[in-house]
């Protein structure tokens, strides 16, 4: 699949690991293409991630990690009441049952561990295989300039 910051003009390809989480690869390839708008991570570190409508049931944990490293792509799921609500208003997901959360993890020394909540384990379904040193230029200038009218896309590579 690859994965774009589309205003950046900027994309990597990653490899589904269909055997380490088959249910969450199956479903997200299912749902492709996926986009949201792109928002940088607050406490995971080196995170780029989008909010998308469930497009599925409950998968549960499969291959979860809470320490991701450089090129893992992460599916989270989150309940309404996990999110805080001025982020759902400003995302436009507020009135939505709960959102799935799609990232991409550019850089070491991430740890999912939230203040409000504690431990957030997600999902790794797929590595970048192709272009990561590119697309954390771009994630991290996302960090540093900012992510407004940014659009992160995940869709089928034709490669």
């Amino acid at each position: 699949m690859s994965i774009t910051l589309q205003s950046r003009g900027v994309s990597c390809v990653a490899e589904l690991l269909d055997k380490e989480a088959p249910r969450t690869c199956e479903a997200v390839w299912n749902a492709l293409p996926l986009s949201g708008d792109a928002q940088h991570a607050k406490y995971a570190r080196n995170e780029v991630y989008t909010m998308v409508p469930r497009f599925t049931g409950e998968i549960g944990l499969e291959n979860p990690t809470v320490t991701p490293i450089p090129g893992d792509v992460v599916y989270f799921s989150f309940s309404g009441g996990m999110l805080d609500q001025r982020f759902k208003e400003d995302q436009g997901i507020h009135e939505l049952p709960g959102v799935i959360d799609l990232a991409i993890f550019y850089g070491r020394n991430n740890l999912l561990l939230n203040g409000d909540v504690g431990w957030v384990p997600g999902n790794v379904y797929a590595t970048v295989v192709e272009g990561l040193d590119q697309m954390a230029e771009a994630c991290h200038d996302v960090w540093r300039s900012g992510s407004v009218g940014e659009r992160l896309l995940y869709q089928r590579h034709s490669g």
